[in-house]
């Protein structure tokens, strides 16, 4: 009787609450979709990723999210298109999100050394909550748990789920040597909440991305010197939503076809009450690309006060482009500049 009245607390907090904050990847460079919408295209070429992440591993309560984009360069309209598909489930409520989102981008060259891309995106979200797998009197006899047997109790009647449609955008500025770019996603605040009496918006989140692209001595990005890229990257990100924030600072360094990088997550002068601060994690990453193809791992260190014994969280990647639409004699002036942001 307890546990079940501990749980029913627990519903009615999430079915307040619902999701407040968005899933996070740390190899956010190679999840551009979900990063930002006007990186739809990006590669200018056909390009899938998937991205999968486990969030604190011992604990419960772990995150289990997974991320599958594809996405195009339509160079005679110098436009991207694209589509995310985003699921997340929570371990503790058995809590889980699916996002489907189409991406529509578009590039524009500045002059001869900067260009500026600008994204929107429209999606679908649907969000069930399950009931920890309880059991109820009427499941069991003399000799315990009836398998297969389903409850008549109204609370087993099914989980609670909400729909809504969810809309983002986003910029991106960039030349060969730098890149900076701002997304914010939810822009309608869609209402999470899985009780009509309850209103439980989604907060905006706004971020913002920059970096720059430091080749080594003797590198000039010419020529077939761009498939053995030797480069120093060193990137920012923030991001906020609602009353939290956070800071990514770090550094990638590409001897292609290794890549290897290390960031901090948090804001350390910065406290969300006495007891809990903002320092958040320490990331590593190692990653390897061959031609079109890319694969990355990246472990968090957890330094918050949940410490290392959480498990951290292990991200893994994969990234293939294939071949372009039009050959790239054919392509416009405005079409022929890559990205220069990392692609982990």
């Amino acid at each position: 009787m307890i546990k079940r009245i501990l749980s029913l607390l627990i519903l009615t907090l999430l079915w307040h609450k619902g999701w407040s904050q968005d899933p996070q990847f740390s190899q956010f460079y190679a999840n551009p979709l979900y990063l930002n919408p006007a990186l739809a295209g990006g590669a200018l070429a056909p390009r899938a990723t998937v991205n999968y992440r486990n969030q604190w591993p011992a604990l419960s309560a772990n995150f289990v999210t997974t991320s599958f984009g594809a996405d195009v360069f339509l160079p005679n309209y110098n436009s991207g298109i694209g589509i995310l598909v985003t699921t997340d489930s929570q371990g503790l409520g058995n809590l889980k999100a699916t996002d489907v989102a189409l991406q529509y981008s578009y590039q524009i060259g500045l002059n001869e050394v900067t260009s500026l891309r600008l994204g929107i995106q429209g999606g679908f979200s649907s969000r069930t909550l399950d009931y920890f797998g309880l059991t109820f009197g009427d499941q069991y006899d003399n000799g315990g748990l009836i398998p297969g047997q389903p409850s008549a109790d109204p609370f087993a009647q099914g989980a609670p789920n909400v729909f809504y449609a969810d809309f983002s955008g986003g910029a991106m500025l960039y030349s060969d040597w730098y890149w900076a770019g701002v997304a914010a996603h939810h822009l309608n605040r869609p209402n999470q909440a899985f009780s009509s009496l309850t209103d439980a918006r989604l907060p905006v989140k706004a971020s913002l991305q920059a970096g720059l692209r430091i080749p080594f001595a003797g590198y000039t990005f010419l020529g077939n010197e761009i498939d053995k890229e030797k480069t120093i990257s060193p990137a920012i990100m923030y991001k906020k939503q609602g009353k939290y924030d956070q800071f990514d600072a770090g550094l990638y360094v590409t001897l292609e076809p290794l890549v290897l990088g290390a960031w901090y997550r948090g804001i350390p002068f910065k406290k969300y009450a006495q007891n809990i601060n903002n320092h958040e994690s320490l990331v590593f990453l190692a990653g390897f690309r061959q031609d079109k193809f890319s694969i990355g791992y990246s472990y968090d260190l957890t330094i918050s006060t949940l410490g290392a014994g959480s498990g951290g969280a292990h991200e893994i990647s994969l990234s293939y482009v294939f071949e372009p639409l039009t050959p790239k004699a054919k392509r416009t002036k405005s079409s022929k500049r890559q990205l220069s942001c990392p692609k982990f």
